[in-house]
Formats: C-alpha cells, structure tokens, sequence
C-alpha cells in the first residue's frame, strides 16, 4: 500500500475546496444576476386585489363629510396631485422626488371616468389608501403615503371629497405631464423591502377634540409629520411612530422646487427646537408660515390654513409632551447675486422655494400678469393674498416687506408672466 505524503493530500484536498468555493460563488452570482434581471423585467410586484365585498363599499356622501374631506385632502393630496396650472387634482410631475427614484408623477384624481378615478369603487379607493395596492393589483411604492392610521370616519370623509362637485376634482381629462418610470432601485426594494400594508381588521377611530394631546398625536401621525421632521424617511417606524429614530427632532434632508435641499426642523420641546415657542407661535407659523423670528417656512413645509385653530393648537400640545432633542438645524436662507433688484427678493423672502426658478411651483405665477393687469392690483395680492382668496396658501406679506421692495418685486414677477402659461392658468 502507498500512502501519500501530507503535503501533497493537502494541496489536494485545497484545490478541491477552491474548486468547490469557486463553484458556489459562481452559482451565488448566476442566481443574484438571474434575480436582478427578473427584478428589472417584472418591474413593481402585484398582490391580491381588494375582495369582492370590500370593493363594493359604499361611502355615503354627506355635506360634513365632504368638508372634513376637503381638509384632509388639502394636506395629503393636494401637495402631490395638485397641478399648479389647473388648480385641479390633475396630477403633475414631481420635481422634488429623490432623483434615485426615477421619474414621478402623480396621477389624474379627479372624478373623470376613464382619466381620472371615477370609474372605481369606493371600497376600492379605501383600500390603496390603507394598503398602496391598486384595484388592479399593482403595489404603488411609498412615494404614495399611505394611511394606516388615519380613522375611518376621516378616509371615508376624503372620500366623499372626491366623489364631490368641489371644483378641485370635477371630471377632468387633463392628462399628467408623462408616465412614472421607477428606476431599478425602487423596482429592486419592492421585491425585497416595501411591502403594501396591512389592511386593517378592526374598525379606527380618532380620539376625542376634548383631549387635545391624544388628538394632537392622532394628526401628527395621521398625517406623516414625523416622517419628515425625524432624522430619516429611511428609518421610519409605520407602525410604531414613536419609534422612529429621531422622532421630531428634525434633520432630514429634503428636495426643493430648483435642485437644493432644505433640512427640516426640529418640533421637540428642546431649545434647539420649538421649546420657546409659545402656543400662539406654533399656531401662527402652522397656519400662516411665518415663524416667530419673522421668518417665512420653506417648500415643502406649507401653511395648513385647513386646520381650525384648535387642530393647530392640539398638536402643539402633543408636541410639548414628545421626549426633547437637542439638535440645531441650520436656517440657510436662498440668496442671489442677481443685478435685477426683484429677482434678490424673489429669493430674500423665500418665494422660490414654493414658486421655484421659473414661477411654475405650488402655484403658477405666470398668469399673474394677465389676471393683475395693474400694479396696484398685484401689489395688493401680494399684501393680503388671504384677505383676498380665504384659504390661499399664499403668506399675507403686508409688515414683513418692506413698502419700497413691493414694485420690483411685482415687475419680476410680471417678468415670469413672459413664460406663456399653460390653458386654465390662474393666478396663485
């Protein structure tokens, strides 16, 4: 009997192992290449659409409902579907989406037909807004929010806001401005991480306006606030929202309408945060804009003239019980080196945060020209534009601006008017 050396049944006994390591890498890349092309090909899963009986719910519409709708509807719909030149739910192109999403844009969600959402149910409208799962089946990725904490009573009342006459969501066949075309990331974490939600499976109530931080607490997280004023939307806890990593305190980086970023405040009681605002204050800025150092909020923080004072107040409340961060967020206000005076205030006062570069934003400045055909006029908008159009989300300016910035600041945005505006084209 020969017996080998040790050496030499070792160094074979290693390349065998090589062998069969090389062997498995290679297997684990065929596997990870064949599950990434399947990723780009089959795009954004599909799931179980809504049940036969819960597609045919019917949400029964009343004047109440549709007013507590259109609230609720101005802060969570509005921000995305809104089309600036309508001033319909029309739907746009989202400018400020993170660009590794791809491209966004927001659907028709007016009361049209075959453009719009007027051919589905009710039941079927209740369920993507719990769960992100079209009536078809198709999964929309968390640049859709969804609600999962918001009562019953409030999504049906949304509801009933769009099934209205309200002119926001009359029948319209205006199409959005292009497709959405999700880029391979998005497409790669819907088959790995974003998941629809759950629907629920007992019924939700809202706490009562008698308790105003349980209340506070229930818009706060009803309406996403603490997705945006936490540290990360990557860190966000759906289910658990005071769980989320940072909660309140601010830092998370976000688009604007011209390509910059804004960092979003700190709302705990903490110095750093809003722990010397008064109740007054945090009303005022919540419903206004404007901050008690003067200052006015950035796109895509917005006044919420939608929610009644002691809504405002509620969460206020709330806010003054969540545990205090300390955390400074810088306020870097836009400049410009522009010789055209109106342009500097255009940028001074923050007004390109929501109009954006070019005047087309939230709200289109184009048509201002056309529909204040004097300067007189235009001034005053910019003055009292509350006083003027009750629950614009334009700031009433009048005391902050100085009287002599009013005229070149209404010949620059005359001059935005030489941009020709879109049919249906309104002032802001």
């Amino acid at each position: 009997m020969v017996v080998g050396c040790g050496p030499c049944v070792n160094g074979g006994m290693t390349k065998r192992i090589l062998k069969l390591m090389m062997g498995v890498v290679g297997g684990v890349a065929v596997l990870a290449g064949g599950f990434l092309a399947y990723v780009q090909v089959t795009g954004i899963p599909r799931y179980a659409p809504p049940t036969a009986n819960l597609a045919s719910l019917k949400v029964e519409v009343t004047p109440e409902r549709v007013e507590r709708g259109r609230k609720f509807a101005g802060v969570l719909c509005a921000g995305c579907h809104m089309d600036p030149t309508t001033k319909q739910l029309t739907g746009k192109r989202m400018e400020d989406a993170p660009a590794e999403f791809g491209v966004l844009v927001s659907k028709n969600i007016t009361r049209h037909p075959t453009k719009g959402i007027g051919a589905w149910t009710d039941g079927e409208l209740l369920y993507l807004l719990r769960t992100g799962v079209r009536k078809d089946g198709q999964y929309i990725p968390p640049y859709m929010a969804k609600l999962p904490h918001l009562s019953d009573e409030d999504l049906y009342s949304i509801i009933a806001f769009l099934r209205s006459d309200d002119p926001m969501v009359t029948a319209s066949d205006v199409d959005p401005p292009g497709v959405t075309q999700p880029s391979f990331l998005v497409k790669f974490l819907s088959h790995v991480a974003f998941k629809p939600l759950p629907y629920p499976t007992q019924a939700i109530a809202a706490p009562p306006r008698e308790n105003p931080v349980a209340y506070g607490r229930y818009l706060v997280t009803s309406l996403d606030c603490y997705g945006c004023h936490s540290a990360d939307f990557k860190t966000m806890d759906v289910f658990e929202p005071e769980k989320t990593p940072g909660y309140f305190g601010g830092g998370n980086r976000l688009n604007n309408l011209y390509g910059g970023h804004i960092v979003t405040a700190n709302l705990t009681p903490h110095e750093t945060g809003i722990g010397k605002w008064t109740e007054a204050d945090f009303v005022r800025a919540l419903k206004t804009g404007f901050r008690p150092d003067g200052n006015v909020l950035r796109y895509p923080m917005v006044p919420h003239t939608e929610l009644e004072d002691w809504e405002a107040a509620a969460i206020y409340a709330y806010l003054r019980t969540v545990p205090p961060i300390q955390n400074a967020v810088a306020r870097v206000y836009d400049t410009t080196n522009d010789p055209d005076h109106g342009k500097r205030l255009f940028y001074k006062y923050s007004c390109v945060t929501c109009h954006g570069t070019d005047g087309v934003g939230i709200a289109d400045l184009r048509g201002a020209a056309q529909r204040y055909t004097t300067d007189e006029q235009l001034v005053a908008w910019i003055r009292n534009a509350p006083g003027l159009k009750p629950g614009t989300k334009m700031p009433r300016w009048e005391g902050v601006i100085a009287e002599e910035e009013y005229a070149p600041l209404a010949a620059y945005v005359r001059k935005l008017g030489t941009v020709p505006a879109q049919a249906g084209t309104t002032a802001p």
